[in-house]
């Protein structure tokens, strides 16, 4: 067995200072920012968070499949890594910093700046999630290994559910855009240099094939797919509620700037949990952590229902039980998939991870912007009125009565079908090549 030195798993785990980051802000903020900020319909925000997202199915594999046949002295994913460090945060930046527009032409603006910044995205991210099933060949060595990435995944999402809006309620979206920027530069820069000893146990030939014989293989892996549709489930129900996040802290606790008091809550037990979670893969296996992982998740959400009755201080209560079964939820995921990803390259001695978290993250990418989609539609369900700072409304009941069933009945019982999902998961036999 190959052990990963403190150095490696440091270099690595601080790239999801970017990958946390980029998929929360956005997710978080975009849409309010949108709805509350540009005057643009609910209905055409969540198009707009979502379109750039089906790009994402075309480029993201092609990433994977490139970075599979990439040759270089830094290996075949760290050269993409730079790539994307170059171009994502300023494109980021200009996502939230664009000209004075309202309406429909501030929609066409943010929507160009995103869907460049999401290609930007994939450049990293891509070969980024790829790395960890080639850097040991343990079963449980990659989910040791996967909690430092989640325990910066932790820090990150404090950065963006505290200081993003906290930045945003006391000097705007610009300087909001421009911190966020700086980090995603050094969390990426730090993960390319942090890497460059990083072993290398997995396949050492690319797959020759065409990349229809690529992706049917991939396909055509069931515990690939199971875990795919699992991971999917679960993704939808946490967009769903980064989206409908601010909305719950302005109209359900009556204090926008509780969505960083509420991030806190949710980011605590990610940084805190992970060793409990390591051992409880060891003691009851990856599907049955899981499964554990996921019930926290779903009764914290659902009690989370009755905020209204009981008050500000009962949400961020809730929210630690969400976030505890978020912590294992996420790290399994991608523990799960290194095991996927590490015994195919054993069976057929081909190098293809790329392909399958190119495919991987597209899909699941698609699908995260979805939660936004479905909870915009759920404000316009709910008569929901667009404005923007300088004419403020007041909602109908019926559209804070949306508010509260998006941020915790809905999610909940997608959540609570993913633990059902988890049930059917099979590949659970240690996995060591």
């Amino acid at each position: 067995m190959i052990t990963v030195s403190r150095g490696a798993r440091l270099g690595y785990g601080v790239g999801s200072f970017c990958t946390a980051t980029f998929a929360a802000v956005p997710g978080l903020l975009l849409l309010y920012y949108m709805t509350n900020y540009l005057a643009v319909p609910a209905w055409l925000a969540g198009v707009v968070v979502t379109a750039p997202k089906v790009w994402d199915l075309v480029i993201n594999p092609l990433v994977g499949r490139w970075s599979d046949r990439t040759t270089s002295r830094w290996g075949p994913r760290r050269p993409w890594l730079l790539a994307g460090a170059c171009t994502l945060p300023v494109l980021f930046f200009l996502v939230f910093a664009g000209p004075p527009l309202r309406g429909v032409p501030a929609a066409l603006y943010v929507g160009a700046c995103f869907m460049a910044a999401a290609t930007a995205y994939a450049l990293f991210e891509v070969p980024y999630k790829a790395m960890p099933a080639e850097m040991t060949g343990d079963y449980h060595e990659r989910t040791s290994l996967l909690q430092w990435r989640m325990v910066f995944i932790g820090v990150a999402t404090a950065i963006s559910g505290i200081a993003a809006p906290a930045i945003v309620n006391g000097s705007g979206y610009r300087t909001m855009a421009l911190v966020i920027a700086v980090i995603l530069l050094a969390a990426m820069l730090g993960t390319f240099f942090g890497t460059a000893r990083a072993p290398m146990t997995g396949a050492p030939e690319p797959d020759a094939g065409g990349w229809r014989a690529q992706l049917a293989a991939a396909k055509g892996n069931p515990a690939f797919v199971w875990l795919l549709v699992l991971s999917c489930t679960q993704m939808v129900a946490v967009s769903m509620m980064e989206a409908a996040a601010p909305y719950f802290a302005a109209y359900t606790i009556g204090d926008p700037r509780a969505t960083s008091s509420l991030f806190a809550a949710l980011a605590g037990p990610i940084l805190l949990t992970m060793p409990l979670w390591v051992w409880l893969s060891r003691r009851y296996d990856k599907r049955g952590a899981m499964v554990l992982a996921g019930l926290l998740f779903g009764v914290g959400t659902l009690a989370a229902t009755l905020t209204p009755l009981v008050g500000a201080w009962y949400a961020h209560a809730s929210l630690l039980l969400v976030g505890t079964g978020i912590a294992g939820v996420q790290l399994l995921q991608f523990s799960m998939l290194a095991d996927i990803i590490a015994l195919d390259a054993s069976a057929t001695g081909k190098r293809r991870a790329g392909v399958f978290t190119g495919l991987w993250t597209a899909i699941e990418s698609g699908v995260s912007s979805l939660g936004a989609l479905l909870f915009g539609a759920v404000l316009t369900i709910g008569g929901f009125i667009s404005s923007d700072p300088s004419t403020p409304v007041a909602q109908p009941d019926s559209a804070v009565t949306a508010v509260l069933l998006g941020q915790t009945a809905i999610p909940a019982v997608i959540i609570l079908v993913a633990v059902v999902m988890t049930l059917r998961y099979r590949l659970t036999a240690p996995v060591t090549v």
